[in-house]
């Protein structure tokens, strides 16, 4: 299982050891491995396939599949020649296999100090341990004097919750400070969201979305463990160091000038300064109608930072529809790892479940489809993306820059560091409740006698940390599922051995191939995706979003409609 808390505990850095791919593939062709020479492929999903291709792109030959190095040219040359063995048609830019991911790499002045100024005085804040700060303007220097801080308790404006958080507040030129998670969380009010489950408004990057949107001059979230679901490590060690982001005119969403975050103390000592108690002032914010808060401070701060432009390479096949070419089904994996690094033992970083597993199913699935007959009236697109590791970059690109039009496409399936521990019993449908994929992907888990269940920890939000995310965000209906932990053989008790001896392996040196491994389960997680696929690329069905969902309005609007047809 995926575990992201653990994942944002790593530098940002480790993601991309020298980014800045070219196509050199002339260059490496000679070093490069040759597509499985050895090994007959059947057009069936097989477990030996699956296998075959797992042990080479997580074989030391590719050198832990960091970005701008030999081990993405030989990983995005091997997904490519698998791509062109199937028969897929190449979806990249003019026509080729790779769509260039321009991107900036921006590294924070780690000795910035933030100055706080209340009525009792002025607080200079260092960086790391009592905030972070970074900008994704790709400036070397922002300056903020004396802006106005104000408490805006979500930092949400959610119509369909009758939930504004910005009501009545004219933020521009000032400082909002922002709660982690949402109400429904705090509060533990089933009534509120959804709950214990975090939303989209919950998650970090939308809390600085939308205060862009508003016209802020900058955000601090403030961190608590639980709402944050990982330590101030986790957010001091992400935010250090070199950060990776698509250059701005590429990126749909809007951009603060300056974001980050403040420790739980800073944030108590800066709310009684202001005469206020932080913890009423959470009481207040779970309550529908909340009104911003003055804090009667200022923040200032001379942020500078080296920036740099760079890129990396998405991989796309195509198979294209005999009745309906421009309405197509795309399936995702990320091919990135964190490469390889300097010191004593093992140092390359494989990547084998995490997620040579992914990429692996969807060539599975690609050869499938491209054997199988009829052959699909709808187009099937397989992307395997980059820079998933550096904050789902590669697959936020492609939703920029389509290869089929967002609005044509039917829906999303992502692979994601797949269950390789047998079958189950049940099916992880990570943010489950949220698009009519679920009811389809039902079906075959009837047939397979299983149950679809939620990912356990809904409140760490974990649908909001992988590539689909960003088509979500589009609008486009994404489903994010795997094999659960109730194991056929040995039960939930197998299933959670399982997923901690993985957790002790996951971003590190040990998460390799293992010839031992049990396929039998993910062969029927792949079957029951491929069906997926199969039923949408077969008919002429429209799946959305369910009511309520924060992004069915952003669907309905593209495809001019209400409701499912």
């Amino acid at each position: 299982m995926r575990r992201p808390h653990l994942m944002l505990a790593l530098p940002a850095a480790l993601a991309l050891a020298a980014c800045g791919a070219q196509d050199k593939a002339a260059d490496t062709a000679a070093t490069s491995p040759a597509p499985d020479a050895a090994h007959t492929f059947s057009p069936e999903i097989t477990g030996a396939d699956f296998g075959e291709l797992v042990k080479t792109l997580a074989s030391d030959e590719f050198e832990g599949r960091a970005p701008g190095t030999v081990g993405e040219e030989r990983t995005v040359e091997y997904i490519s020649a698998q791509f062109k063995r199937i028969g897929l048609q190449p979806g990249g830019d003019n026509d080729s296999w790779y769509q260039t991911v321009p991107m900036v790499e921006t590294t924070a002045d780690e000795s910035t100090v933030l100055k706080l100024t209340t009525a009792k005085g002025a607080r200079d804040l260092a960086f790391g341990r009592d905030m972070v700060l970074g900008t994704r303007t790709g400036k070397p220097q922002i300056e903020v004097a004396d802006s106005e801080l104000v408490f805006v308790g979500y930092g949400v404006d959610a119509p369909e919750q009758n939930w504004n958080d910005y009501a009545g507040l004219d933020v521009k030129g000032k400082t909002v400070v922002i709660l982690v998670n949402d109400p429904g969380f705090h509060a533990q009010d089933a009534s509120l969201f959804e709950g214990e489950r975090m939303t989209y408004y919950g998650r970090w990057t939308y809390k600085f979305e939308e205060a862009a949107r508003k016209g802020a001059a900058a955000a601090l979230i403030v961190h608590d463990t639980a709402g944050a679901s990982y330590g101030w490590d986790v957010v001091k060690n992400s935010w250090s160091g070199a950060q990776f982001d698509l250059r701005p005119q590429d990126d749909p969403e809007p951009r603060l000038p300056a974001q980050g975050w403040i420790t739980g103390d800073v944030a108590r000592a800066l709310f009684a300064d202001a005469g206020l108690d932080l913890d009423a002032q959470i009481q207040a914010a779970n309550q529908r109608g909340f009104k911003p808060v003055p804090l009667n401070a200022k923040v200032s701060f001379d942020l500078k930072s080296t920036v740099a432009e760079k890129s990396s390479r998405n991989v796309v096949g195509i198979l294209p529809g005999t009745e309906a070419p421009d309405e197509a089904i795309l399936y995702l994996a990320h091919w990135d790892h964190l490469g390889k690094h300097e010191g004593e033992g093992d140092t390359i970083y494989n990547g084998a479940i995490d997620n040579a597993t992914g990429v692996a199913g969807i060539i599975e699935i690609a050869e499938k489809f491209a054997t199988a007959e009829p052959k699909p009236k709808r187009s099937l697109v397989f992307l395997a993306v980059t820079l998933e590791e550096s904050g789902l970059l590669g697959s936020k690109y492609y939703v920029a820059q389509p290869s089929i039009d967002l609005a044509q496409t039917v829906g999303v399936i992502n692979l994601d560091a797949m269950s390789v521990a047998g079958p189950s019993r049940d099916f992880v449908v990570t943010g489950k409740g949220s698009s009519e994929l679920e009811d389809i992907l039902k079906t075959y888990a009837d047939q397979q006698n299983r149950t679809l269940v939620e990912e356990g920890n809904p409140a760490g939000g974990y649908y909001f940390r992988s590539d689909h995310f960003n088509f979500a965000k589009a609008g486009v209906p994404a489903l994010y599922a795997k094999g659960g932990n109730d194991l056929i053989e040995g039960g939930v008790a197998a299933g959670k051995a399982a997923s901690d001896d993985y957790a002790t392996r996951y971003h590190q040196p040990g998460d390799e191939y293992n010839p031992d491994w049990n396929l039998d389960g993910v062969v029927q997680d792949l079957e029951a995706l491929y069906g997926v696929g199969r039923t949408l690329a077969d008919g002429d069905r429209w799946p959305n979003w369910y009511d309520g969902n924060p992004f069915k309005a952003t669907r309905d609007a593209a495809r001019g409609r209400t409701g499912t047809p």
